[in-house]
């Protein structure tokens, strides 16, 4: 499933507005990555969004 496994962050939806207001359906997808990271020092395979790649960087 598109779900980040660490904040939850999955498909959103929303419209396309064109320049006459008429709305149509569209897809908000996050940007999901796989991901090796360290987990109770096991090397453990995830699919994390760009977002929480970053702040685990940050606090790493």
């Amino acid at each position: 499933m598109a779900k980040c496994e660490f904040c939850g962050k999955s498909t959103t939806f929303g419209h396309n507005v064109s320049f006459s207001m008429r709305a149509t359906n569209r897809v908000f997808r996050p940007n999901l990555q796989k991901v090796s990271i360290m987990v109770n020092g096991r090397k453990v395979q995830k699919v994390l969004c760009a977002k929480c790649i970053r702040t685990m960087a940050k606090t790493a």
